[in-house]
């Protein structure tokens, strides 16, 4: 069982292990909610009591949330607190920029806005042999946003104190898959912002938040590209990658998504990721009693897109993770009440990468994981 006790360092440990993943999770049960997981427990009670002290920038009341008319099911939520109260985002210049101390980073943050540190407490129980599981594990602390998107809006910083940019590494991916099984409720989303995709702070860290609504991404089919690795290709629009994977396949998919995160950093290619709760990309492996229902395991979307250097635009809204995911917090009420799926498709589409570049990296991907 998982447990939090007291640390001198932080306020608390989550403590668990492989065996506290959830693994019976439905969309809906037709049964009302079931009792939260302890980490979501945690989680939103450490992050209500942080709202309760005012350590936010603002509070984060009901928000106006409508889905727009359309076959993509885009989830639209007005939150112009964020888009007005938000810190500064820093100027990024390079998907490789190096960290830098004298910016706004997580270790110069208020210490009482940390929830917890997260402890995968697991002693090679799953482990495959001769891989060296978390033989140097790394810190993950986990705090609130204080500009919160959503309820429950949380950062997951590994090691804050090695001061690691804005990078994605294979512990910092496996942790954020174990994050989502550690949680039993189907709105928990987890996701990265690369530099160069709207990615405001350049310190590694990962978004984590719940939003009740349920995203066409959760189970859309993907192309089999190498499935031995969990790896697909995303067929509808945004077109991306998709990984999928069950609890007992957590390492060696986070082995094989930082394989093509570090392809995609070397080729100067700016990515953004979206984990969630989800159905296998095959149907037939969905539940036969409640087709479409299943969300045994973690899809973890990756979209290569194209750069973003310098401010970021004033316009309804920013394209990254949770925009490509199909969730889309609007800056003004205007643009909230009358933007149409077709508009939104739009602005996205200036983002994504030309099908002939696409076509190209699926070709590269899957060689590189065939070899891998």
């Amino acid at each position: 069982m998982s447990t939090s006790k007291a640390d001198p360092t932080v306020p608390l440990r989550f403590v668990y292990t492989n065996q506290d993943f959830v693994t019976d999770v439905c969309r809906s049960s037709g049964n009302g909610p079931s009792p939260p997981a302890k980490f979501d427990a945690d989680v939103q009670a450490g992050w209500t009591d942080r709202m309760a002290r005012g350590l936010f920038r603002y509070n984060l009341g009901y928000l106006q949330t409508r889905i727009l008319p359309g076959s993509r099911g885009y989830v639209a939520q007005l939150n112009i607190q964020r888009g007005a109260e938000k810190r500064k985002p820093q100027e990024i210049l390079s998907i490789k920029q190096e960290f830098n101390a004298a910016q706004f980073n997580f270790n110069k943050i208020n210490p009482e806005e940390i929830i917890f540190e997260m402890v995968n407490d697991t002693e090679g129980d799953t482990a495959s042999p001769g891989s060296g599981r978390r033989q140097q594990p790394s810190r993950m602390v986990v705090l609130v946003n204080v500009s919160p998107l959503e309820f429950g809006h949380c950062l997951f910083v590994p090691d804050p104190s090695r001061c690691l940019p804005q990078v994605l590494t294979q512990f910092t991916i496996q942790a954020g898959i174990e994050s989502v099984l550690l949680s039993s409720d189907t709105g928990f989303r987890v996701g990265f912002n690369s530099l160069g995709a709207f990615a405001s702070v350049n310190h590694l860290h990962l978004h984590g938040y719940y939003m009740d609504h349920e995203l066409k991404i959760e189970s859309v089919r993907g192309k089999p590209l190498v499935p031995e690795k969990g790896f697909y290709r995303l067929l509808d629009f945004p077109v991306g990658f998709l990984f999928y994977t069950e609890s007992e396949e957590v390492e060696e998919v986070a082995r094989a998504i930082c394989e093509v995160t570090d392809f995609l950093v070397d080729g100067n290619i700016a990515h953004n990721l979206f984990l969630t709760r989800g159905c296998s990309p095959f149907e037939h492996t969905q539940d036969k009693k409640n087709p479409g229902c299943s969300r045994k395991g973690v899809r973890i979307c990756v979209w290569p897109r194209k750069s973003c250097f310098g401010a970021k635009e004033d316009s309804a809204f920013n394209v990254a993770l949770c925009e490509l995911a199909g969730h889309l917090p609007f800056k003004n009420k205007k643009d909230y009440e009358l933007s149409t799926e077709k508009d939104v498709m739009d602005v996205i589409q200036k983002y994504v990468l030309p099908d002939g570049e696409i076509h190209s990296l699926e070709q590269q991907l899957t060689r590189l994981l065939m070899d891998f």
